[in-house]
C-alpha cells in the first residue's frame, strides 16, 4: 500500500514539473545587443517601437516598449537613435520588452 502510494506521488511529482518545464519553454525569450535606427513614440505616449541592428546577425529587429522608465529616457532624449543598447524582450509577436538599457549604463 505505502510503495503505491509513494509511486503515485512520484509520479504526479514528475508530471507537475515536467509540466512547469513546458510553460517555461513557451515564454521564449530573446537578447539583442545593438545601435538603435529609429525610435517611434504612440501617439498617447503610452509605448513606443525601436527598431534595433543585431550586431551578430546584421538585421533589423523591432521591439515594443510600454516600461514607463524606459518611455521617460525616450522623451528626455537620454537614449537617442544611434546609441548601442542590451535588449531582452518576449518572443511573442510583438517583441515585447523586457529590459532595454544603454550598453555603457544609462
Amino acid at each position: 500500500m505505502k510503495s503505491k502510494l509513494s509511486s503515485l506521488i512520484i509520479a504526479a511529482v514528475l508530471g507537475l514539473s515536467g509540466a512547469a518545464f513546458s510553460v517555461n519553454a513557451l515564454a521564449d525569450e530573446g537578447k539583442l545587443v545593438g545601435p538603435i535606427t529609429k525610435i517611434t513614440m504612440a501617439a498617447d505616449g503610452k509605448s513606443a517601437t525601436a527598431v534595433l541592428k543585431d550586431v551578430k546577425a546584421g538585421t533589423p529587429v523591432t521591439i515594443t516598449i510600454t516600461d514607463d522608465l524606459t518611455l521617460e529616457k525616450f522623451k528626455d532624449k537620454r537614449i537617442v537613435e544611434g546609441d548601442e543598447i542590451r535588449a531582452r524582450f518576449e518572443k511573442d509577436g510583438k517583441n515585447t520588452s523586457k529590459s532595454f538599457k544603454k550598453t555603457a549604463g544609462c
